[in-house]
């Protein structure tokens, strides 16, 4: 996955919009929280789930793991996009953006 097609994919949803957050690109839905940020230097994303659903997609392909501080014990998991197949990917970036339109 490329990271144009990461960007399409999380934009892909009903009001989901992208802005510079520190060094990332964090996506979000329009007047509500962010659901994941891109980060070009290692083209990884965090993706924003709840514990149960990090522990189900850490399980299911290498390259996904938990955020090494506070914020992956909330459920931000990392996901190392060379190495992860787009679908699992797609289901993550809806998990999560289902989460915040809840």
């Amino acid at each position: 996955m490329t990271q144009k097609e990461f960007e399409d994919l999380a934009l892909s949803f009903p009001g989901a919009e992208s802005r510079p957050h520190f060094d990332r690109t964090g996506f979000r839905v329009t007047g509500k929280r962010m659901f994941a940020t891109y980060l070009e230097q290692d083209h990884s994303a965090n993706i924003f789930l709840t514990p149960g659903e990090q522990a189900a997609f850490c399980a299911a392909a290498p390259g996904i793991y938990p955020v090494p501080n506070k914020w992956g014990e909330k459920g931000a998991t990392t996901f190392l996009l060379s190495q992860v197949p787009r679908e699992i990917v797609r289901e993550a970036l809806l998990s999560a953006y289902d989460s915040v339109v809840g």
